[in-house]
C-alpha cells in the first residue's frame, strides 16, 4: 500500500479551514491538522515530518518562502491567495493557485501534490542521491541556474517522460561525457 501524504492546512480564518478540510476529506484525503497561526503549523509539521501544506493566504508569523526554506524536503506547500499575494512569494518551490478558486482546481492540485508525495518515498539510495546531485550541479554550470530550478527541471522531465529521476540523472551525465 501506498503511504498517504498528510495535509496540513493552514489559514487565519477559522471559516476557510473548515471549508477546506471538509472538501478534502469528502474527497478521500486525510487531513492531520487545521492550523490557524505559523507557530501551530511549524509544530504541525515537525510532528507528521512529510506533509502537504495547504496554505490559505497568508500567516503573520509565516510566510511560505521562509516555510519552504525551512522545511522543504520534507513538505510541499499548496498556496492559495489573490494573484497580488502570490506574486509576492518567490520560491518556485511552492505550488500556486489564485482566488476566487473552484472545488476541482484543488482537489487536482492536491491529487497532484500527493502523487508527487508518493514519487518522492522511499528516498533514493545513496549511489542515485549521487548521481542526481552530479546531474544538477551540472544543470547549475550549463545553464546558470540555482539548485532548485536544477532540481525542478530534472523532476519534471522525469515525470513528463515516466522516468525515476535517478536514470534520467544517469541519462544527463552519460550524455555529458
Amino acid at each position: 500500500m501506498k503511504p498517504v501524504a498528510r495535509i496540513v492546512i493552514a489559514s487565519v480564518a477559522e471559516e476557510s479551514r473548515a471549508k477546506l478540510s471538509h472538501l478534502l476529506v469528502s474527497s478521500g484525503f486525510t487531513v492531520f491538522r487545521c492550523c490557524a497561526s505559523g507557530s501551530e503549523l511549524r509544530r504541525a509539521i515537525n510532528e507528521c515530518e512529510d506533509s502537504i501544506v495547504v496554505l490559505m493566504g497568508t500567516l503573520p508569523d509565516c510566510k511560505p518562502d521562509d516555510l519552504q526554506w525551512d522545511c522543504g524536503d520534507r513538505i510541499q506547500i499548496l498556496l492559495i491567495a489573490r494573484p497580488l499575494v502570490l506574486e509576492s512569494c518567490e520560491s518556485p518551490e511552492v505550488f500556486r493557485l489564485p482566488l476566487p478558486l473552484s472545488s476541482q482546481a484543488l482537489i487536482g492540485a492536491v491529487q497532484m501534490l500527493s502523487q508527487l508525495h508518493q514519487m518522492r518515498l522511499p528516498k533514493r539510495a545513496g549511489t542515485e542521491k549521487e548521481t542526481v546531485e552530479e546531474a544538477k550541479k551540472l544543470l547549475m554550470r550549463r545553464h546558470g541556474i540555482t539548485e532548485p530550478e536544477a532540481h525542478r527541471a530534472l523532476q519534471r522531465y522525469a515525470m513528463n517522460h515516466g522516468l525515476k529521476m535517478a536514470d534520467y540523472a544517469a541519462r544527463i551525465l552519460k550524455s555529458s561525457e
